[in-house]
């Protein structure tokens, strides 16, 4: 197969700052490939495979970041991450298991652009259907109108506060730039601009003794509280996506109603967190983890895609070709990408 378009994820960026692992240590290998998630086309067929390959020669397809399942599906080693012996999507061509390769619906209605993000809708399709279904077993009969779902973090955020609007909620999302406050609130999203509260992240090491920063961090939070509980009637937040992790966590916490759901596919600035058990048993919290989605449920993800058009809104990805490869990284690693869905063109079609 040859990769056409593919979408740089905050995994790449992870594998690149060997952090929080090592991938090449962890495979055993010198050198890894990147590159999990985008639009390829299949060049060749082994037609030795039999009957179960389900792909021909010209498809256009969307690679599974599948490289290790466990028994029931689930992804426990990613393809081009840390799975030993994959190669990914910044190689111009390569060899590829079928099953990890699902066909583009036939005379899609949305561009191979659009497509591209994929992964973020996939992921947030199965984090949202968990965090959801957790917080009915305790909230059963409630009009979701009367709750807030919030959100901070990038792509896959956006996509779990559209579904949680088609389910009826309130959405709010934290955004920091003028690009993106305009982008939320023209898909129905309330932009909560996180410019406003400067310094709401925790202290760092080198932080820890300089008074006027918990200052102004007391400060940020207390503000930040007083919104969430304006957007919400005064409860708090009813299912809080939390996709950054460790500098906000504990505002996360904080800001989350009684029988809150805290839900997370994703530690973008630190998966190490820590919480007092008995505050969050007392407040009935449930805390929702997920990683990737199930791979038999991917088929289901993209015709969902497909008929209701919840995906990458037109124009609204930036694409780098792929000799500046370099370039997209160092943007996306400091903060100097505006849109949601940062892509790269390998073989353009």
């Amino acid at each position: 197969m040859e990769p056409i378009i593919g979408s740089w994820e905050a995994n790449m960026d992870h594998a690149l700052t060997r952090s929080p692992i090592d991938v090449c240590s962890s495979r055993g290998e010198d050198a890894v490939v990147l590159g999990n998630l985008g639009v390829v086309r299949v060049l060749k067929v082994n037609a030795g495979r039999g009957k179960n390959v389900r792909i021909r020669e010209g498809d256009l397809c969307l690679l599974m970041p599948f490289g290790v399942t466990d028994r029931f599906g689930y992804a426990e080693l990613a393809h081009a991450y840390d799975a030993p012996g994959t190669i990914g999507l910044l190689a111009r061509q390569s060899k590829m298991d079928a099953r990890l390769l699902l066909p583009l619906p036939a005379d899609t209605a949305h561009s191979l652009s659009q497509w591209a993000s994929y992964g973020r809708y996939f992921t947030a399709w199965d984090n949202w259907s968990k965090a959801y279904g957790c917080w009915r077993t305790q909230i059963p009969d409630d009009d979701p109108a009367g709750h807030l779902v919030f959100g901070w973090g990038g792509g896959v955020a956006f996509a779990e506060l559209l579904l949680a609007r088609r389910a009826g909620f309130r959405v709010a999302m934290a955004a920091g730039s003028n690009e993106r406050v305009a982008f939320l609130r023209e898909h129905g999203i309330t932009p909560v601009d996180r410019r406003r509260f400067p310094a709401l992240s925790r202290p760092t090491r080198r932080e820890q003794a300089d008074r006027e920063r918990h200052e102004q961090r007391r400060k940020s939070v207390e503000d930040f509280l007083h919104l969430t509980r304006d957007l919400s009637d005064g409860h708090g937040v009813a299912i809080f996506v939390d996709n950054i992790g460790e500098p906000l966590y504990d505002v996360t916490l904080g800001a989350l109603a009684r029988q809150g759901v805290v839900t997370t596919c994703g530690w973008k600035a630190g998966m190490r967190l820590t919480h007092l058990r008995g505050a969050e048993s007392i407040s009935r919290h449930l805390h929702v983890n997920t990683h990737v989605w199930r791979l038999s449920d991917s088929p289901t993800i993209r015709d969902f895609q497909e008929t209701e058009g919840w995906m990458a809104p037109a124009g609204s990805d930036v694409l780098y070709g792929f000799d500046r490869v370099p370039d997209l990284a160092d943007d996306y690693a400091n903060g100097r990408i505006g849109s949601y869905f940062p892509t790269y063109g390998v073989n353009p079609l």
